[in-house]
């Protein structure tokens, strides 16, 4: 394999080598890269042991869990454990009014009442390859972007088809390194998992969006799964004669705990990081487009949260779309909140002064990249109305759960205006609108979602400029007199999309005629002028913007190679397995704040407010707490419950494992600190923590609140 020590640039380079404990590995990389270092760091196994592809290692325990979070398999019989918030969708599309898993929690006590999750699955990492000279050889510097990736699509599906040939696996080509690298990657995905454990919200969620994203953290925050397999041990759909899958490997799980200073490594599939942006770049994330979306989510979380607070249905259903609405809205706050205090677009200003500098040291690099700092400035000029624009639209015109359900009408539309119809093609595009009817409604309050659209054409309107917004926004301003309320109103009072029976009644009989009213529906009209201003005067300028910048960057790339002269660099995330990993601290966030890296269960009690949404407690955990039956998962007559470390982590880490230095499960990662989510952008080691569940807490909830010990009990416990 050829071994490169690049840098994924996706706007801009970082001149200097990864600061202490920053970095997403790749892990096939780690013997060249990374392994001496982290065993002078405390590391006590070798980067074989973590990943391997001709014998059983750690990367044979780590998942992709529904194709966003992360997970590990910590028992001989499948079991999955991962995050409460990452399971949240299936705790939620399996609870009622009658079995409420959310609010009560769910624990199968033997696999007969393991819950089936159509449509979750869990992928294994196969291998990683590096297929970098396979795809340049078709590509040549005179081709167009399109022309460029085509011939990559081509190279790409060539490649990834030779690779899974007579097996069962799946492939995809990735690219790395702003498109100057590419691996192949092939997996494995089971796709018959069910669910065996989650505690309540009090315990899973507790501490809600008051607490996420900070410290002290007291959340448990996991859930249980099962991958089941055919007999043979293969993915298979799923069947009721499917048994429980036996892994390659399992990870060892350490009930010995952590001090401060001890090593930690994150294993997982990280989503995405921006850590080499421009400096213009990042002063619009912080000052127009971070705060843009913060201002549309504010409306949005205060109008659903009030509807769940009085209707025990409405909370139900909003759960899983409230947390994932509310996660980014306080990660964005503290993003834009942390650049600005940690000065990132001076720090940028600089790195790019030292650029310059060393391309004006050579004059051939003078002629290939002299332009370039002049380029990046030249696409970012007058481009903040037109992401303004982007992120209302985005977030006000498709936060509208009406105007976005019936912006998927738009094929079935288009199909019943041609001049020759095709019967087949609209009968079969209706019956997969009809089949998808019943999911979204099963979860939608068309109250509440009225209310939102009111609130959120208005903040629409007042921030976005004339030229660039819907014509239905100034039918509101003449005919409406600005009252947004009533506009809604009667949007909700015409349209057949604010209910199942109507729209069945549609598409059970996609006739000419009903498919005309459809096009003349309030709810599809408003969304077909959303829709169409944003094709027309919006997008057309950001896609030539964004292709400008793509070809800007892959040159940027081409210089940094040059400027790193060997150092040793990490890609950015693009959710392919990585490892991060660090130390157990403490942090100073700011001046006079001082925070211990570990908290325990005495925290949650001392937050304890009977009967809030929030920070409720279930009786049997006070019980335990009063009793200090703990069991083997205490220490000193304390309860641990989280701690944190300098792992560098982000969205996908979820659930990830956080492992000691023998590889043994310590728990899982599911946050950050808020003052360092800047991260992303601007990894700080000095106030950036990952935040993981302590596993005893976890192994605590399943025995002892829980009753359930019989799954511990398949786990493989370690003192260390």
């Amino acid at each position: 394999m050829k071994i490169k020590i690049p840098l994924l640039i996706i706007l801009l380079f970082r001149i200097f080598p990864a600061a202490a404990d920053e970095g997403m590995w790749l892990p096939m990389l780690l013997k060249q890269l990374n392994e001496q270092e982290m065993q002078i760091k405390g590391l006590k196994i070798t980067a074989e042991e973590i990943y391997s592809v001709n014998k059983n290692s750690i990367k044979d325990a780590v998942i992709l869990f529904d194709g966003k979070c992360t997970g590990e398999i910590i028992s001989d019989q499948g079991l999955i454990l991962t995050n409460h918030h990452c399971g949240h969708s299936q705790i939620q599309a399996h609870s009622s009014l009658e079995h409420n898993y959310l609010r009560d929690g769910f624990w199968a006590m033997n696999r007969k009442e393991e819950l089936p999750c159509p449509g979750l699955t869990a992928t294994f990492i196969v291998r990683m390859d590096d297929v970098t000279n396979e795809i340049m050889k078709v590509l040549n510097d005179s081709m167009t972007e399109e022309q460029r990736n085509e011939k990559i699509k081509q190279a790409a599906f060539q490649l990834e088809k030779k690779a899974v040939e007579g097996t069962h696996y799946e492939a995809k080509v990735k690219s790395f390194f702003n498109g100057n690298d590419f691996y192949l990657i092939v997996t494995e995905t089971f796709k018959d998992v069910r669910m065996v454990g989650a505690p309540p919200l009090s315990i899973g969620s507790f501490g809600g969006d008051t607490d996420n994203w900070m410290w002290p953290r007291h959340t448990g925050d996991f859930s249980l799964f099962r991958i089941y397999a055919n007999k043979n041990n293969e993915a298979a759909d799923y069947s009721a004669d499917n048994v429980p899958f036996h892994p390659k490997y399992f990870i060892p799980i350490c009930v010995g705990g952590v001090k401060e200073d001890d090593f930690t490594f994150v294993y997982g599939f990280p989503g995405k990081t921006q850590e080499y942006l421009t400096s213009y770049a990042v002063d619009i994330i912080a000052n127009v487009s971070d705060p843009n979306r913060v201002k549309v989510r504010d409306q949005r979380l205060a109008i659903i949260e009030e509807a769940m607070r009085n209707d025990e249905k409405i909370h139900i259903q909003y759960s899983s779309k409230k947390s994932g609405v509310a996660n980014a809205w306080k990660k964005w706050q503290g993003e834009a909140s942390g650049l600005i205090r940690s000065n990132t677009v001076q720090k940028k200003q600089e790195e790019e002064k030292d650029f310059a500098v060393w391309v004006s040291k050579d004059a051939s690099r003078q002629a290939k990249y002299g332009n370039l700092l002049n380029d990046f400035k030249q696409v970012y000029d007058g481009f903040t109305p037109y992401i303004t624009a982007n992120d209302f639209y985005a977030e006000a015109g498709m936060g509208i759960e009406i105007i976005n359900y019936a912006t998927g009408f738009s094929q079935l539309i288009d199909l019943s205006k041609a001049k020759t119809r095709d019967e087949k093609a609209v009968k079969a595009e209706a019956e997969k609108l009809l089949k998808a009817a019943g999911i979204f409604f099963k979860d939608y309050d068309a109250p509440t979602d009225k209310k939102v659209m009111a609130a959120l054409l208005k903040l629409y309107n007042d921030n976005v400029v004339d030229s660039l917004r819907p014509s239905a926004l100034m039918e509101i301003k003449l005919k409406y007199n600005n009252d947004y309320a009533a506009y809604a109103d009667e949007i909700f009072k015409h349209s057949v999309f604010t209910s199942l029976e109507n729209i069945e009644k549609v598409l059970s009989d996609p006739t000419k005629k009903n498919l005309k009213k459809l096009a003349k529906d309030p709810a599809w009209m408003l969304a077909e002028n959303i829709n169409s201003t944003y094709q027309t005067k919006i997008a057309p300028t950001v896609t030539v913007r964004n292709n400008r910048l793509t070809k800007l960057n892959r040159l940027y790339m081409q210089a940094q190679l040059e400027m790193a002269d060997g150092k040793k660099m990490y890609p950015d995330a693009n959710l392919t397995l990585r490892i991060a990993y660090g130390n157990v601290k403490p942090y100073h966030p700011r001046d006079g704040v001082d925070y211990n890296f570990y908290t325990t269960l005495e925290g949650v009690i001392e937050k304890y407010k009977p009967k809030d949404e929030e920070f409720d407690v279930p009786a049997k955990l006070i019980q335990l707490y009063k009793q200090k039956d703990y069991g083997r998962y205490g220490v000193n007559g304390k309860m641990p419950l989280a701690f944190i470390a300098t792992n560098h982590t982000t969205g996908g880490n979820s659930g990830s494992p956080v492992l000691n230095a023998k590889g043994h499960l310590l728990g899982t990662n599911f946050d950050r600190v808020w003052e360092g989510t800047m991260s992303d952008i601007d990894f700080n080691p000095e106030i950036c923590r990952n935040i993981t569940l302590d596993i005893r807490y976890t192994l605590f909830i399943i025995d002892k609140f829980a009753g359930a010990k019989y799954l511990v009990d398949e786990m493989q416990l370690v003192n260390d």
